[in-house]
């Protein structure tokens, strides 16, 4: 299980005694981490051992295979060498499983995510995220991004998007209907929302100790535009799945001045602890009255019963699939039948400018998609007010 908490992606090997360093210069999450290139690693001083740990556990980590990661590393061999033993040194050494093997020795896909060439095994092209600003790291995202929209095959919906829903038992179950238009900005203005969590960085605590006051939504991304990622239920694989994704980006986003928020529209305190930091690292709120839940189905609830909208809907079940093939664990704590989506909001007034509506358990807002508009709400505004 890839997970995004620091502690367990550096392990107890070599990767341990730089926690102090990583932390100081700025290399304080596992997305930011994993951009590391040579030139980076030379700057901290990092041994060659150190650098074939850090490979390997970033290799690793793409393809939710962690849980032998400390075994690989305590063997001493460099990932090139790793990736030529057979199938039956793999299992014997170190205790891979055979669908772990295909997955570890499969260089070109990582969690269902089809891998860009510019972070691809061996070489990196990536500099040190923390150096903003400088052409080679502004080089590097925008190959990133580029890579993202090509891979992902990138159609640009417009601004309310949605998977095709298709008849369900033979045409006898008709899909419920989702909304055609962007919401208006008054409509997620005065959300009352509590903070859970903030965005987490390495050394942090898990949780937030002291219960956060109510605020109003707007103030979230008053200096800040924002990617929400509203999340059905957290212990869903499917969910789960979606956000690990997305946050997986997290170097391309922070590049473009977005941050990334979570929520959840139910509190369930042992559920938000295994969700972040382990599948979601950034900011989790939690929105009582389900306002953005409702914002997305046009003014109500936008929901589906278990067996009418999975086990008789294909699409549905694909997208179950495609989540288990990650490997990620899950429950089924929580309520779980209000659809959930995704909003992407400007600064201070500008609106939403983009909101994807999950129409079917399990679809995913396309990143490359996701990506694109973020990349043109950073092109010059018009002087801020009310667009929507």
């Amino acid at each position: 299980m890839a997970s995004f908490l620091v502690e367990e992606f550096i392990g107890e090997g070599l990767l341990r005694e730089l926690v102090p360093k990583l932390q100081e210069e700025g290399w304080d999450d596992v997305p930011t981490l994993k951009m590391m290139n040579l030139e980076d690693m030379d700057r901290l001083a990092m041994t060659q051992q150190q650098k074939d740990a850090l490979e390997l556990r970033s290799y690793l980590h793409n393809r939710s295979l962690m849980q032998y990661a400390d075994r690989l590393e305590a063997s001493g061999k460099p990932l090139a060498e790793l990736l030529n033993y057979s199938t039956i040194a793999l299992s014997s050494q170190f205790g891979m499983r055979r669908g772990h093997i295909t997955r570890f020795t499969d260089r070109a896909v990582a969690c269902g995510i089809a891998l860009p060439p510019s972070s691809s095994f061996p070489a990196r092209t990536q500099s040190r995220f923390s150096i903003r600003g400088s052409s080679k790291f502004d080089d590097s995202v925008e190959q990133s991004m580029a890579d993202v929209r090509i891979k992902e095959g990138h159609v640009f919906k417009g601004i309310v998007a949605s998977e095709p829903a298709e008849a369900r038992l033979c045409g006898c179950i008709q899909p419920p209907p989702v909304v055609d238009n962007v919401l208006p900005y008054s409509s997620i203005e005065n959300i009352t929302v509590q903070k859970l969590t903030p965005e987490y960085k390495i050394g942090m605590e898990r949780l937030v100790k002291s219960k956060a006051p109510p605020m109003k939504a707007s103030e979230l991304w008053k200096d800040k535009p924002a990617v929400l990622l509203c999340v059905r239920r957290p212990g869903c694989i499917m969910c789960r799945a979606e956000a690990h994704q997305l946050y997986t980006r997290k170097p391309i986003f922070d590049a473009l001045g977005f941050q990334l928020i979570a929520v959840l529209h139910e509190q369930i305190e042992p559920e938000v602890k295994d969700f972040w930091p382990r599948y979601w690292g950034g900011v989790v709120i939690l929105d009582k009255g389900m306002e953005f839940f409702k914002a997305l189905g046009g003014g109500s609830l936008l929901k589906d019963k278990f067996i009418t909208g999975f086990l008789f809907n294909p699409r549905a079940i694909a997208n179950y699939k495609r989540a288990k093939a990650i490997g990620l664990e899950h429950n089924f704590r929580g309520e779980g039948e209000i659809k959930g989506g995704l909003f992407v909001v400007g600064r201070g007034r500008t609106g939403i400018a983009y909101q994807f509506i999950e129409r079917n358990f399990g679809d995913w807002a396309p990143t490359a998609e996701i990506i694109e508009i973020c990349s043109q709400l950073q092109k010059p505004q018009q002087p801020e007010g009310e667009l929507l």
